[in-house]
C-alpha cells in the first residue's frame, strides 16, 4: 500500500469527505459528487490543499521569530488545540510565546483603550502581529477574516461546501473538509509534527555544517555572519564594450532550468513550461531565445540543462525538436537518471528522486556532470525557478560574480514592489539579516504588509559558483549515493537564503518586478498575454506607457481557472496598461478590444450571465450586472 493510500484512508476515517447538503459555486471544484443528499468532497484535493498549507506553515516556521494565531470559538475543539500548543511549547520552548489563541482583535493591538472610571490603558492583544492565522471553525463567520485581510496576514482555514465566496476568497490556504473533531485533531497533530520536524531539521543542518568544517576546529555556523549584502541591480557595473571580454565571461556560464512541474491546476496536462505565454512562445521558448541571442551576439557557448520529470520528459523532448538545427547546446535529463561522462541524454528507468529542486540539482552535479562542466571551463550556473517566466540570463550579473569572487547569489525583489514603485528598491541596499528575506512558497507568494519583518522575496533564481559546489562535494557534504533524511534536509535549504552557511560569500541582487513573473494561474496568464508586456529576444519587458512600474493585481474567479475556459471567455485579451486591479467573480464573458483602467471589479450573482460588449472601456468601476455597463 502506498503512502498516498494510507493518508487517504486516514482522511476517510475522520469523515472529512462528508460535507453539507448544498455546495456553493466556487466550492464545486472540490466536490466529488452527492450521496444520500450530502455533498462528498474529493479526498485527493483535500490532501493536496492540506499538504500545501502544511508546507507553508513549515517554511514560515523556519524563522524562529515567526508567530501563529489559532482561532477557535468551538468549545469542542479547545482541548485539542490546547494539547497541540503544549506539545510544541515543550519540544520547542522558543515557540511558547509565538502560539496565540484568540485574546481580542488584531486591529486593536496598537490602539490601547481607557476605562472611563480609571485612567488605565488596556491592550487587547500582543503588540506584535502574527505571521499566520489558522482558523478551525470558519462557519462561525469570525471577524478575524476582515481583520487579517486588512493587516495583510495570510489565513489557513478549514472550509466546507457551503462556505460563502466573501470568506473563501480571503483564505490564502483553504482546506476543504468536514470540520469534525476527528479531522481537527488530525490537522492539529500534523501541524505539531511539522513544527517539531522543522526544529529538529534546523538542529541537524547546523550539525552537518559543523562536520563540514570540523577540521579547522571551529564551527562555520557559529562564525558565519548572519547578514546578506543586498545590491540593487542598477548599481552593478556595466558590461565592457569589448565583445571579447563579455564572450569570455559568458563562456563560463551554464543555465539549469527545471521543467518537471505540471500545469494540472490550470487544466494543462503537460509541463508548465510548455504553456503559451506570449505571441506563441512558451516559457521554455523564451529561455532558449535568450541563450540563442547571447550566443549569436557574443559568439559564446552557453549550454542549457533541462531537468524533467517522468511525466514531462517526452513532451519537452518533442518541443525541443524545432531547435535541433540550432547551434544552442541543449541537454534534457529525466529525474532519476545519472548522467554519463558526456552531456547527452541516456535511456534509463525512473528513479525515486525527491521533488525538491535543490536535491535534483545536486544529484545532477554529484553524478559526474559537475566534473564535465568544470573541464569545459564552466564556472557559474544560473538555476532558474520553473515558475518564473521573467527570468533573464544576464551577463551583467555573471560579470559581477566573477569580479568579486562571489559563490552564491540570490535574485530578490522588495516586498514593497506590490504597492510602491520599483524605485523604492534603490533605498533597500546594504546588509540585511537572512530572516529579512522571504522564501517563495510553492504555488503562492506571500506578501507581508509589515516591511519591518520581510524586506525582500527570494525569487528562487540562483547564481552559483561551480567550484564552490565542487569543494562541498569533495568534503562529502553533498553525497547522494546514500541519501539520508539528514542530507535531504541539507539539500532542502540549498536553494534558499539559509545556503549562506555553506558558501564563503553570499549576496542578494534586487531585480525589478518585470523580471519576476510567475505562472501559477490563469490570472498570471492574463497579465503575461496582455499588452502590458512585450517579448524582445526572449526577454519580457514592461510597456513604457505604463505610469506605475508595478504590475496590476488580477484575480479571476473559478470560472476562469482552466486554460480552456480562460481562452473561451476572452474573445481577445483586454488592454491593461492603465489597470491597477481587476477582480472577476461569476459567469462573465469578455468581448474584443476591451480596455481596463484603474480599479475594476466585476461580480455577478450565481445564475446571471454577463457579456461585456466589444470595445468597452471600464475605468474605476464596479459591475454587478448588464445595467452597470
Amino acid at each position: 500500500m502506498t503512502i498516498h493510500s494510507v493518508v487517504i484512508q486516514k482522511l476517510l476515517s475522520t469523515n472529512s469527505h462528508i460535507s453539507k447538503q448544498t455546495v456553493t459555486h466556487h466550492m464545486k471544484q472540490f466536490a466529488y459528487g452527492i450521496r444520500n443528499k450530502q455533498v462528498i468532497l474529493d479526498s485527493d484535493k483535500t490532501l493536496i490543499c492540506l499538504r500545501n498549507a502544511l508546507n507553508f506553515i513549515s517554511c514560515l516556521s523556519r524563522d524562529p521569530s515567526s508567530s501563529f494565531l489559532f482561532i477557535n470559538t468551538n468549545p469542542l475543539y479547545q482541548c485539542i488545540i490546547d494539547e497541540m500548543t503544549v506539545k510544541v511549547s515543550t519540544f520547542n520552548p522558543e515557540r511558547a510565546n509565538s502560539l496565540w489563541k484568540m485574546r481580542g482583535f488584531m486591529t486593536n493591538s496598537f490602539s490601547p483603550k481607557k476605562f472611563r472610571s480609571r485612567n488605565k490603558k488596556l491592550v487587547f492583544a500582543p503588540t506584535r502581529l502574527p505571521d499566520c492565522v489558522v482558523i478551525f471553525d470558519t462557519e462561525r463567520r469570525s471577524s478575524i477574516f476582515r481583520e487579517a485581510e486588512k493587516m495583510g496576514i495570510p489565513i489557513v482555514g478549514l472550509v466546507d461546501s457551503t462556505t460563502p465566496w466573501e470568506y473563501y476568497k480571503k483564505i490564502t490556504y483553504p482546506i476543504p473538509a468536514n470540520d469534525s473533531a476527528q479531522f481537527v485533531y488530525l490537522v492539529c497533530n500534523m501541524i505539531t509534527k511539522c513544527l517539531m520536524l522543522e526544529k529538529k531539521s534546523k538542529d541537524t543542518v547546523r550539525e552537518e555544517v559543523k562536520q563540514i568544517d570540523e577540521g579547522t576546529g571551529e564551527s562555520k555556523v557559529d562564525s558565519v555572519n548572519d547578514e546578506v549584502l543586498v545590491i540593487p541591480y542598477g548599481n552593478l557595473a556595466p558590461l565592457s564594450e569589448d565583445i571579447a571580454e563579455t564572450k569570455q565571461i559568458l563562456d563560463k556560464l551554464v543555465v539549469v532550468r527545471f521543467s518537471g512541474a505540471l500545469g494540472e491546476n490550470m487544466g494543462f496536462g503537460g509541463s508548465k513550461s510548455l504553456i503559451e505565454v506570449k505571441n506563441g512562445s512558451t516559457s521554455l521558448d523564451l529561455i532558449v531565445k535568450q541563450i540563442q541571442s547571447l550566443n549569436s551576439k557574443y559568439g559564446c557557448n552557453v549550454p542549457l540543462l533541462l531537468m524533467n520529470s517522468s511525466k514531462t520528459h517526452d513532451d519537452v523532448l518533442e518541443a525541443l525538436e524545432k531547435y535541433s538545427s540550432s547551434e544552442i547546446d541543449i541537454h534534457s535529463f529525466r529525474q532519476g537518471e545519472r548522467t554519463q561522462e558526456k552531456l547527452s541524454f541516456s535511456e534509463g528507468g525512473d528513479g525515486d528522486w525527491s521533488s525538491d529542486h535543490g536535491t535534483q540539482f545536486l544529484s545532477l552535479m554529484n553524478s559526474g556532470t559537475l566534473d564535465v562542466l568544470l573541464s569545459q571551463g564552466k564556472e557559474y550556473a544560473l538555476v532558474v525557478n520553473p515558475d518564473d517566466v521573467g527570468a533573464t540570463v544576464d551577463p551583467t550579473i555573471v560579470n559581477h560574480l566573477a569580479q568579486n569572487s562571489i559563490e552564491h547569489c540570490m535574485e530578490v525583489t522588495p516586498t514593497t514592489s506590490t504597492s510602491l514603485m520599483n524605485f523604492m528598491a534603490s533605498s533597500l541596499q546594504g546588509k540585511f539579516k537572512a530572516s529579512n528575506i522571504l522564501i517563495v512558497m510553492y504555488d503562492k507568494i506571500l506578501f507581508i504588509s509589515s516591511t519591518k519583518k520581510f524586506k525582500f522575496i527570494d525569487t528562487r533564481n540562483l547564481w552559483i559558483d561551480l567550484k564552490a559546489i565542487k569543494r562541498l562535494v569533495d568534503n562529502n557534504a553533498m553525497d547522494l549515493s546514500k541519501p539520508t533524511p539528514t542530507s535531504k534536509v541539507l539539500f532542502s535549504y540549498f536553494l534558499d537564503s539559509c545556503a549562506m552557511q555553506l558558501f564563503e560569500k553570499t549576496i542578494g541582487i534586487t531585480i525589478p518586478q518585470s523580471r519576476f513573473l510567475r505562472l501559477n494561474s490563469t490570472s498570471d496568464l492574463l497579465l503575461l498575454q496582455s499588452d502590458l508586456y512585450t517579448s524582445t529576444q526572449g526577454v519580457l519587458e514592461q510597456d513604457d506607457a505604463r505610469a506605475i512600474p508595478t504590475n496590476p493585481v488580477i484575480r479571476l474567479g473559478p470560472e476562469f481557472e482552466k486554460i480552456s475556459d480562460f481562452q473561451s471567455r476572452f474573445k481577445t485579451i483586454p488592454s491593461i496598461i492603465g489597470l491597477n486591479s481587476l477582480e472577476v467573480i461569476g459567469d462573465v464573458w469578455f468581448g474584443a478590444d476591451i480596455t481596463l483602467k484603474g480599479k475594476v471589479r466585476i461580480a455577478v450573482d450565481p445564475g446571471v450571465v454577463l457579456k461585456i460588449p466589444d470595445g468597452t472601456v471600464l475605468e474605476d468601476e464596479e459591475i454587478n450586472g448588464p445595467e452597470d455597463i
